[in-house]
């Protein structure tokens, strides 16, 4: 793990004038200060206001019951191990930080310090998760550029389509293979490690896929992969665009969590020495099956995310598994005994990364030690002739959470009060918004 003393040298030999100081809020987007860059190397203390943890997505704060009257400061302790220098502008640096109270203690409403709280109960076991997020976004030409192709019907006179391909073609205009080899200079730069890339099924949609790893190593990968992303885009005059279902017409971004669970040696405890499936591989399934749909708001944290869980579109509705099928939440993917995995399905790329791979993570868990059975696995049928078995939208999903005794002891009262009072307030101001539907079949007829 780097060091502040390695950190500053770095600084010195790259001639840094800025560091950007930043963390994951509750709902990931980052926030934080800038710092000079020698400031940062002497290991100057640096605080923000705590309310900042947990900003809506549309700028408002919490209830004073959360936050408190007096607004107090949370501190901010860099993890010197996510220093990355930004190819983009190679005289800034970019640091995680940790949300910390005055005490010394974890600050409880800190997304990272959510997912480092459940790690450490794998590591209390001598486990360690191995994870791995394949990312879905759209890519559109940026406001006021002409359409290289046709327009979506709902988002003219804004994005527009870049080009007409199936899924998983590898045609690219000239102006498109420039973007995707700058993208992929950027992310070597950043030491993002990306397995494949591909053409997804709707217009302009694509994935890429990240190497499996440290379940919080790929977290901060993937807030710093949308980073990127976004900025490198906005070089090609497009928009990159990570909202779970931002065409009516198309299918929805998501982003699959594939994971297994490690020992101490290394091996995968999913599978013994003859290459069979363990009982701890079906008791995480278990946990899965039996505690997802509680928590199913880390998963699809705004009124938009649960638009992408349709039936006929292979995004889940129901709890149930099964090895190669793309019609259920739990899927298990055809593989060697040393990689054998689960594919949770139910994330989308609008997903705050830590909390939804906590939430993964701390329900097989806890099917582990609770040694849960789970059902019989669905391998050939339509996993949408099964009933649905999530929420069917935010509203009832809040709820769902607000009482569940489970979720509040894997995640503390605390941290889902403090949610859910975010959550609320986020679907209020959506509530309240009139709508493109409203004005479209409402304005003429009623």
């Amino acid at each position: 793990m780097s060091s502040l003393k390695k950190v500053a040298e770095l600084i010195k030999k790259h001639h840094i004038t800025e560091v950007e100081c930043v963390f994951p809020t509750i709902n990931g987007t980052l926030r934080g200060k800038v710092m000079r860059g020698q400031d940062f190397a002497n290991g100057k203390e640096l605080r923000i206001a705590r309310a900042v943890i947990l900003q809506t997505i549309n700028g408002e704060y919490c209830e004073e019951h959360v936050i408190g009257a007096t607004d107090n400061d949370t501190i901010l302790k860099p993890d010197y191990s996510t220093f990355k220098i930004l190819p983009w502008q190679p005289q800034r640096a970019w640091v995680l930080h940790d949300c910390m109270n005055f005490d010394g203690t974890p600050s409880e409403h800190a997304p990272r310090n959510v997912l480092k709280k459940i790690l450490a109960q794998y590591l209390a076991l001598d486990l360690q998760p191995v994870v791995a997020p394949e990312i879905e976004f759209y890519l559109f030409k940026r406001d006021g550029q002409e359409a290289l192709g046709f327009t979506p019907p709902n988002m003219r006179g804004g994005a527009v389509e870049l080009e007409r391909q199936m899924g998983y073609s590898l045609n690219s205009t000239a102006e498109m293979h420039d973007f995707w080899q700058a993208l992929q200079t950027t992310f070597d730069a950043l030491e993002i490690q990306t397995d494949t890339w591909l053409h997804e099924m709707a217009p302009n949609q694509f994935e890429i896929n990240l190497i499996h790893g440290n379940a919080l190593k790929l977290a901060d990968d993937v807030v710093l992969f949308k980073l990127a992303l976004r900025e490198i885009a906005a070089q090609h005059g497009l928009n990159a665009v990570f909202m779970a279902k931002p065409l009516a017409d198309y299918d929805g971004s998501s982003m699959h969590l594939h994971q297994s669970i490690v020992d101490a040696k290394g091996n995968n405890i999913f599978s013994d020495k003859k290459g069979n499936a363990t009982r701890d591989f079906y008791a995480y399934i278990a946990g899965l099956q039996n505690y997802m749909a509680d928590l199913m708001p880390f998963m699809a944290p705004y009124f938009n995310s649960w638009r992408r869980y349709a039936r006929g579109t292979q995004a889940p509705v129901n709890l149930q598994w099964g090895h190669d099928n793309r019609t259920i939440g739990l899927r298990v993917p055809h593989s060697n005994a040393a990689a054998r995995r689960i594919e949770n399905r139910f994330a989308g790329s609008d997903a705050n990364p830590y909390l939804a791979m906590a939430a993964s993570l701390a329900c097989g868990l806890r099917g582990m030690q609770e040694k849960l059975k789970p059902t019989e696995p669905i391998d050939d049928r339509d996993g949408y002739e099964f009933p649905r078995q999530i929420a069917i939208g935010l509203e009832s999903a809040i709820t769902q959470l607000k009482q569940s005794q489970t979720a509040r002891e894997m995640f503390g009262d605390a941290f889902i009060d403090a949610f859910i009072n975010v959550k609320e307030i986020e679907l209020a101001h959506f509530m309240y918004d009139v709508s493109s539907w409203d004005r479209r079949y409402l304005a003429s007829q009623v």
